[in-house]
């Protein structure tokens, strides 16, 4: 039997995503705006088996480093996420994602009467709770809670 290996090639510079909850990496290029109209060489790896998790995501982006907003808005939907910054193919940062305490404008409520999807000037506010590994969002203004499918509700 003849054994192969597929290996994704190191980048230069960039960001890698690691230990994204499975099945949420396409959610992650969402929340970075990449789409086929971006510039970006992207990796995709998806269902990959993880001795910590069961399986898990990973996403790599060249030539482009997350910014905070993003950083925290993954965490929503992988809260166990890594985030690796490549620098001349050596990672010189990596951290895990924290859950941010509070998110504004990143999500969108989803109780049609909340004030934050009228014409108000007024942008979504949540409370960021935690249940074990779940996150939950309370919105400020009207209480609704987001419980599941969050990456549908993002902005």
């Amino acid at each position: 039997m003849d054994k192969r290996e597929l290996r994704v090639k190191p980048i230069v510079n960039g960001t890698v995503i690691d230990h994204i909850t499975a099945g949420q990496a396409l959610n992650v290029l969402k929340i970075l705006g990449i789409n086929q109209h971006s510039k970006y060489v992207v990796s995709l790896l998806m269902n990959v088996p993880s001795g910590e998790m069961k399986a898990k995501d990973v996403v790599k982006v060249e030539g482009r480093e997350l910014d905070p907003e993003e950083v925290d808005t993954i965490a929503l939907i992988a809260p166990k996420s890594t985030i690796n910054i490549i620098r001349n193919y050596e990672v010189v940062h990596k951290f895990r994602t924290d859950r941010p305490r509070q998110v504004i404008g990143l999500v969108r409520c989803g109780n049609p009467n909340c004030i934050s999807n009228t014409s108000e000037p007024v942008s979504s506010k949540f409370v960021v709770e935690s249940e074990g590994d779940d996150v939950v969002l309370r919105c400020s203004y009207c209480e609704f809670v987001l419980d599941r499918d969050i990456a549908e509700h993002l902005q």
